[in-house]
């Protein structure tokens, strides 16, 4: 068995019901819902991500590529005397920096998101459930995995009825 997965009929049952599953210890969660909820990744205990990070180093990566790129061309590679100024001018370098910054940042993001998201991701276990259909257009959806180190099915299944939901199903992976 992949998990457990709970269905409501509102979102802030599914909020209420994420957030006092976190309170009770379980760690591997995951929401699913039509729309985006405010406050759904904290209450399922996402505080931070990464992707910030990811585009920082990707940004910083681009400038010094933009810019060793052009030191190397102009007072290595081929250098050559234009006007008097100095092989390595450095303002004349600017505008090829900071486009390979934003590049460079941006692949970074695109790329970093999808990475930490998963994606992309063909197959799930939770499109085994019929009725996670409607997780597209008007229910919400808590899945506690069976990884979770406080899991077991029997109380979990206890637990998520408790919390008022539709419908308890099993997940086959």
């Amino acid at each position: 068995m992949y998990g457990l997965l709970a269905e409501f009929e509102e979102p802030e049952a599914l909020l209420e019901a994420a957030g006092r599953a976190y309170q009770e210890g379980y760690r591997k969660l995951d929401a699913y819902s039509p729309f985006p909820l405010e406050g759904l990744a904290e209450a399922i205990g996402v505080r931070r991500t990464r992707v910030s990070l990811i585009v920082l180093i990707g940004g910083i990566l681009g400038c010094v590529t933009g810019f060793g790129l052009q030191y190397w061309i102009s007072v290595i590679d081929y250098p050559l005397n234009v006007g008097g100024r100095p092989y390595n001018s450095w303002p004349s370098f600017i505008p090829v920096t900071f486009e390979l910054t934003v590049l460079f940042a941006a692949t970074a993001a695109v790329v970093g998101m999808l990475a930490l998201n998963g994606l992309p991701m063909p197959y799930h276990p939770v499109f085994n459930v019929p009725r996670f259909a409607l997780a597209s257009r008007d229910r919400f959806f808590l899945c506690i995995e069976s990884a979770d180190a406080k899991f077991d099915a029997a109380a979990t299944r206890q637990f998520l009825e408790s919390l008022h939901a539709h419908e308890v199903s099993e997940v086959e992976p």
